[in-house]
């Protein structure tokens, strides 16, 4: 009976010692399942955080830029490789401080970026500098480049045809001669006349007009025109248009500037009123009083189908150009043996004499 008694108390104690500790560890691990809730929250705010960010983190693959909605579940975002790999379940709350992405800092991203775009571009700068060479001054090889209608060196090179011109008359001790050389040789050609000299020797104008020469538009007193005022440089066109409108009837529309000189603001002005530039692409240099060898020479050596070939028939009263009126007998019999045809200007360039 005593045994018995030993035996059911032994048994008692060892059923009340092994049932304490079950109890624990249960309570603690339903404490930690109640404290999910709060943990799992957390990193779906971080999640969340991570999807609304606009700027694609290293391993995102583009993912972040998916509306929150479409973004997948937290099990299936990419995660570099210092955080601790996900999990089908919620994670412990010893790896939530790996998911915190530090989302307050995206907003000074998003911030620095408009300012960023402030910046001026690199095209703009490019524009600046084609703005500044716009503002140099052109060439005049520069201006028939760009000015191909309004201002022209030579004619067609298709067909081989030449035209002869005649600068700074008229006067009375060249431009005869030179007029009695053409018709001895039945050539027409272009004669570019100062409005002083024409309003001084009107009857020298006729005479080119009625033996079939054409009349050009030389400025009034030979002025470096790219020097002058706009003003005085319209006044140099119009009151030599003047003058020779009154003595041939009409206004002519070819313009040789002095020395060739024009600016680029003059070449608008007489696109505008409907001239013609004409300058050339052969000078004889005759004005520096050559012999007629080396007159001839200079022409020869240059000229091509479709020349505009310089020479003077009027000038200061230092120099001599009979160099000039010998050479146009054996350079228009040259040039006809060589097959070429003399024209004057406008019939070189298919344009019209007059405005």
């Amino acid at each position: 009976m005593t045994k018995r008694l030993w035996s059911f108390s032994i048994v008692c104690l060892l059923v009340t010692s092994c049932g304490a500790p079950l109890t624990k560890p249960y309570q603690d691990q339903s404490s930690a399942q109640h404290s999910t809730p709060n943990v799992t929250q957390t990193s779906m705010e971080a999640s969340r955080d991570f999807a609304e960010s606009p700027f694609p983190t290293e391993g995102s693959n583009h993912l972040s830029m998916l509306p929150p909605a479409s973004m997948p579940s937290s099990s299936a975002l990419p995660i570099a490789p210092t955080r601790a790999p996900s999990h089908t379940h919620a994670p412990s709350p010893t790896s939530t401080p790996s998911l915190n992405l530090k989302p307050k800092s995206n907003p000074k991203r998003s911030v620095a970026q408009p300012e960023a775009s402030k910046r001026p571009s690199l095209p703009v700068q490019k524009n600046q500098g084609q703005v500044r060479i716009s503002q140099k001054k052109l060439t005049l090889s520069q201006l028939v480049v760009k000015y191909p209608e309004t201002f022209k060196l030579r004619g067609s090179s298709q067909e081989k045809k030449v035209a002869l011109t005649f600068d700074d008359g008229p006067d009375t001790r060249f431009t005869p001669k030179v007029l009695d050389a053409l018709k001895a040789n039945q050539v027409k050609a272009t004669f570019f006349v100062l409005g002083a000299m024409a309003n001084t020797h009107p009857d020298v104008i006729k005479r080119i007009v009625n033996e079939g020469h054409v009349i050009g538009n030389h400025s009034y007193s030979h002025e470096n025109l790219p020097k002058l005022s706009v003003d005085k440089f319209q006044n140099q066109i119009e009151s030599t248009e003047t003058i020779l409108q009154n003595l041939i009837g009409y206004a002519p529309r070819l313009i040789r500037p002095p020395y060739g000189a024009i600016n680029e603001d003059q070449v608008k002005w007489i696109a505008n009123h409907h001239y013609l530039i004409v300058n050339w692409n052969v000078d004889s240099l005759d004005w520096k009083s050559l012999s007629s060898d080396q007159v001839l020479h200079n022409i020869l050596q240059q000229t091509k189908p479709g020349s505009i070939i310089l020479q003077h028939s009027g000038g200061a009263d230092s120099q001599d150009l009979s160099g000039t009126v010998q050479a146009i007998g054996p350079l228009i019999t040259k040039l006809k043996a060589a097959g070429y045809t003399f024209v004057t200007v406008p019939e070189l360039l298919h344009v019209t004499k007059s405005k």
